[in-house]
């Protein structure tokens, strides 16, 4: 099973993507993610479909434009950033049923959470300034999520979208918890992790991902993840996600699901859900933020 929900980088390359997970690769019915990679001055032809997405950087800056050489034109000019662990950075988001042109001046990668939808809302822009800064938990267990696509801080039909970042040596994800019934204080919704892992000076990062099931729904993931790896978890507990000491941990979490409300409702794992009454007497790790919108991006990717 960890094969199949366990991707390494490069494992679903295709075309210009370097990752490419549509809902029938992983298995489902609505959550995707690619991530685009463009040399300098390169264009990229992107159609929707039946998916709502977002142009989100990971690296460099880019322009979007939406329905190009029509009446409905618009031109969203994306600042971005040097990469995940520098900066918030602003995104755009793309309806289904439409057609968009992405470059880049000065090449970059750029990651495409995506839901298959039923409504067609109107393209915009997501300023980073807007994005919702969160830090949560305490001690070991403190972490930030930048909330840019979150069913309070971003409409959309059924996309759920964040980043979480984890300081070298700490647990996020953490209690175990679980959104795959529609319930009281629970929705189902599928999840993407997509990780990225700071280098120390020694070579590449690494971090863990755990994903374990019920009697009912067995599922069983201890996953040693890499930079540009990706987790699927169609169903079940899921965290911790670990970050190794020295080596700063982020994920982007992609989520949709079928139910009528879009909405983002989660259950602990009652083995572990003790955790978060020990964070009452402990402080947040003085490390975070670790990232905030206010930080400067390369000189090159402009705004206008």
């Amino acid at each position: 099973m960890n094969g199949k929900l366990h991707l390494a980088a490069g494992s679903t390359a295709e075309g210009p993507y370097r990752l490419s997970v549509t809902p029938e690769l992983a298995g489902w019915t609505y959550s995707g993610l690619r991530v685009l990679t463009l040399a300098p001055g390169q264009r990229h032809l992107l159609s929707t479909g039946e998916d709502e997405l977002l142009v989100l950087p990971l690296e460099g800056g880019c322009t979007v434009t939406y329905e190009p050489g029509t009446a409905d034109a618009e031109v969203f000019r994306l600042a971005g950033r040097r990469g995940v662990f520098d900066r918030v950075t602003d995104f755009a988001y793309l309806p289904r049923d439409a057609r968009a042109e992405v470059v880049s001046e000065r090449g970059g990668r750029f990651a495409l959470p995506s839901a298959r939808c039923g409504r067609k809302l109107t393209a915009r822009y997501g300023p980073a300034e807007h994005v919702p800064v969160e830090l949560r938990g305490a001690g070991a267990c403190s972490r930030q999520v930048n909330n840019f696509c979150t069913p309070q801080s971003f409409e959309a039909d059924r996309l759920i979208a964040c980043e979480v970042l984890t300081p070298g040596g700490n647990w996020s994800s953490y209690p175990p918890h679980k959104h795959d019934e529609e319930r009281e204080g629970e929705t189902e919704l599928e999840e993407i992790y997509y990780f990225e892992v700071q280098p120390g000076p020694g070579g590449p990062g690494l971090a863990y991902q755990r994903v374990h099931g019920t009697a009912d729904r067995p599922i069983d993931v201890l996953a040693e993840v890499r930079s540009e790896d990706v987790v699927l978890i169609p169903h079940g507990w899921h965290g911790p996600s670990i970050a190794a000491p020295g080596n700063d941990l982020y994920y982007l979490n992609v989520m949709a699901g079928p139910g009528a409300e879009r909405a983002w409702l989660i259950c602990d794992d009652p083995e572990q859900a003790w955790i978060r009454d020990s964070w009452r007497d402990q402080r947040t790790d003085p490390r975070l933020p670790l990232t905030s919108a206010t930080q400067p991006t390369e000189p090159t990717h402009k705004r206008g």
